[in-house]
């Protein structure tokens, strides 16, 4: 594991979006294999839940394959010294960096004032970085620490909450382009990704700006890159029926639909793998939906692919799509 890997990728970098119950180890590895991004995310997992007594049903969501790497856990919460727990946590499962969630926009993750209920709060922002920071580098050990905000909470405060954040000196800082208020309800203020770099290089810091909101593909994000000057790009949405989605080499649209259904069902039977007994079968069913989609018939397999109940079922319906 590098110290830093951050500063050993190529810019622009291009990295997957943490969306929960849908960045799975089980999609992630479908990602991974069939269109990998320079760096990959977990789930967002609760740094309170990590440190209880009942961890064990929270610890599968910070399995990963070697094929991810770089992979970055994400946690969720609002208390430093939890932080630093996960943060050694991280490191002894041998994570290549740690995130910080600063904008999830649930109420229930609120009212620990964790994700954006931290907007409202930079200092505390600022020191849960730098628990994770010391976490990270205890006994010896060293992992880059970064974060994924907002614009603000109810009102664009970029300006001034994003320098305290950088006197934290985190590895990177994730703009989703919104505020809390917005959601996702309004296009993303790209203009103000770049006011974000301008206000890092003003500030002569080292912290890597990416920025995230309404990028469809790896075109878009490459475009967004150079009206930005930002550093990376986190896509997330896009994913959703498209594991092809960061690869330069295969397009979505050039994707045959048996290869397409195929992909599917070795998904469906992955998740089936890691999560028997754990996760409902009916997560998979979001997925579904994205990838049947756009060719004639594509409602009616909709249909039959929602009303399945398990992986022997999906595979029947698949195998008599293929047949025809």
């Amino acid at each position: 594991m590098k110290a830093n890997f951050w500063k050993m990728l190529k810019r622009p970098i291009f990295v997957l979006a943490p969306l929960a119950n849908v960045t799975d180890a089980a999609f992630r590895f479908i990602i991974a294999k069939y269109g990998k991004p320079d760096v990959m995310w977990t789930e967002f997992v609760s740094c309170d839940g990590l440190v209880s007594a009942g961890k064990e049903k929270l610890v599968i969501d910070l399995k990963y394959t070697e094929g991810e790497r770089p992979i970055v856990a994400q946690f969720f919460g609002s208390k430093p010294e939890n932080f630093y727990k996960c943060a050694v946590l991280a490191r002894e499962l041998e994570f290549d960096g740690i995130d910080i969630n600063m904008g999830c926009p649930d109420r229930a993750v609120e009212k620990q004032g964790a994700g954006a209920a931290l907007c409202k709060n930079p200092k505390l922002a600022a020191e849960l970085i730098q628990a994770a920071k010391e976490g990270a580098e205890s006994a010896g050990g060293r992992m880059p620490v970064s974060a994924k905000i907002r614009l603000g909470y109810n009102k664009d405060e970029l300006d001034n909450w994003l320098p305290k954040l950088l006197e934290a000196e985190p590895a990177v800082i994730t703009l989703h382009a919104r505020t809390r208020k917005e959601m996702s309800l309004v296009p993303a203020h790209w203009d103000r990704i770049a006011d974000a770099v301008k206000i890092r290089n003003d500030l002569e810091s080292q912290t890597l700006i990416f920025g995230n909101g309404d990028v469809k593909d790896r075109h878009e994000a490459e475009l967004r890159v150079r009206e930005t000057g930002c550093d990376g790009v986190m896509i997330g949405r896009g994913i959703f029926g498209n594991p092809w989605l960061f690869s330069s080499k295969r397009d979505y649209k050039s994707v045959p639909l048996e290869e397409k259904l195929a992909v599917m069902l070795e998904h469906t039977f992955l998740f089936e793998k890691i999560f028997k007994g754990v996760k409902n079968f009916d997560l998979m069913k979001k997925h579904y939906k994205a990838y049947v989609t756009g060719f004639d018939g594509a409602k009616e397999l909709r249909v039959m692919l929602m009303a399945a109940r398990n992986v022997k079922e999906v595979q029947n319906i698949v195998e008599l799509q293929l047949a025809r």
